[in-house]
């Protein structure tokens, strides 16, 4: 595929300043979940004055972009779940730093029916610009199975509801859950496509120490996925998202001691989602390199961002390549211009 150059004006991420609610608002436990194991937050209820005393001392760091926007992220818990009053404490702890422009939004994350238009209208009014739902999957069977308490119909109406009020949207979708299946996590992925969300975030389900999941898991009762299971469905999941042009932002928990500690079985990698756009990236480049005249040698351009994942973990994608037979009479090139995921084969022969 032939790119255009990627531009020198892309506004830079923005910051994000976070605030950990761990299981707050949350009305149950979901078999899967040990939240506080996940995010490695301290216990304790955080109130307007720790949010307000995080955001300035955030905004007083050294930042490598100083002109990317700042946002406020609550994670954790279902943030509107919480009593009307916490939520106003919490929302309202940031108000100034809005009304400053020293912030530009706030983000959090709540269940799908926790959400209302009531609701969507007041979170916009308190300055939330993107909501990410916990919706897991959008099977009914699936979400029985691991206790999730909401239904697939549920996840639309809320899509439907935050982006009424003018808020983006994204959603959280599970790999290897309770009852769940390739064919059901593609089916649930194309489903999610269809409600047009803003941004997707995709996790391995992990057996963690205290949850309920860990006791069906000691009994035989539940068999996580491999992590090459994981890897090669969150790929497929993946393309189904890109394909509609919706950005799926992570793949896999953000590393933590408290999740290694605790975790006792399932298809976890520090580096997930790298390994995922590598074995994504290697089929692309085979299907190129493959397809092309092997009388002629070519020129491989590539992006200079893509060389770790167009490598692969100890190289292994390139001597894939080689052993193929794939790369003979290649030369390949990294530009620092080049849009990402991008493969430019150039023939050199005279």
């Amino acid at each position: 595929m032939v790119s255009e150059r990627a531009s020198s004006n892309v506004m830079p991420s923005p910051f994000v300043i976070p605030i950990f609610i761990a299981h707050q608002g949350c009305p149950h436990q979901c078999l899967f979940c040990n939240q506080r194991s996940i995010t490695g937050a301290a216990e304790g209820m955080v109130g307007g004055r720790e949010v307000a005393e995080t955001i300035r001392t955030q905004l007083a760091w050294p930042r490598r972009h100083p002109e990317a926007p700042v946002q406020v992220a609550f994670y954790g818990g279902s943030f509107t779940g919480l009593a009307m009053d916490r939520q106003r404490e919490l929302l309202g702890a940031a108000q100034p730093f809005l009304a400053s422009g020293q912030v530009r939004e706030l983000r959090l994350s709540t269940r799908p029916d926790y959400i209302t238009p009531e609701i969507a209208g007041f979170l916009k009014e308190q300055g939330v610009g993107i909501v990410e739902l916990g919706a897991q999957s959008l099977d009914d069977r699936v979400l029985a199975a691991s206790g999730r308490g909401h239904s697939a119909a549920q996840v639309g109406i809320a899509v439907a509801c935050l982006k009424e009020a003018g808020i983006r949207v994204g959603l959280q979708l599970m790999l290897g859950l309770p009852g769940d299946s390739t064919t059901t996590a593609l089916a649930s992925a194309r489903h999610a496509a269809a409600l047009r969300p803003d941004m997707v975030r995709l996790y391995p389900c992990l057996v963690i120490s205290g949850s309920p999941l860990a006791e069906l898991y000691r009994k035989g009762e539940y068999r996580p996925l491999s992590l090459l299971q994981g890897v090669a469905l969150g790929g497929r999941l993946w393309s189904i998202f890109t394909a509609q042009g919706i950005p799926v932002v992570r793949m896999g928990l953000q590393p933590s001691a408290s999740l290694e500690e605790t975790m006792l079985a399932g298809p976890y990698h520090p580096a997930f989602g790298e390994l995922v756009l590598s074995r994504l990236f290697f089929n692309q480049l085979r299907a190129a390199l493959g397809a092309r005249p092997r009388h002629q040698s070519h020129r491989l351009s590539l992006a200079k961002a893509d060389e770790s994942i167009y490598r692969g973990k100890g190289n292994a994608n390139v001597k894939r390549l080689v052993a193929l037979g794939l790369l003979e009479g290649v030369e390949t090139v990294f530009s620092a211009d080049q849009l990402r995921q991008s493969v430019v084969l150039i023939s050199v022969d005279s």
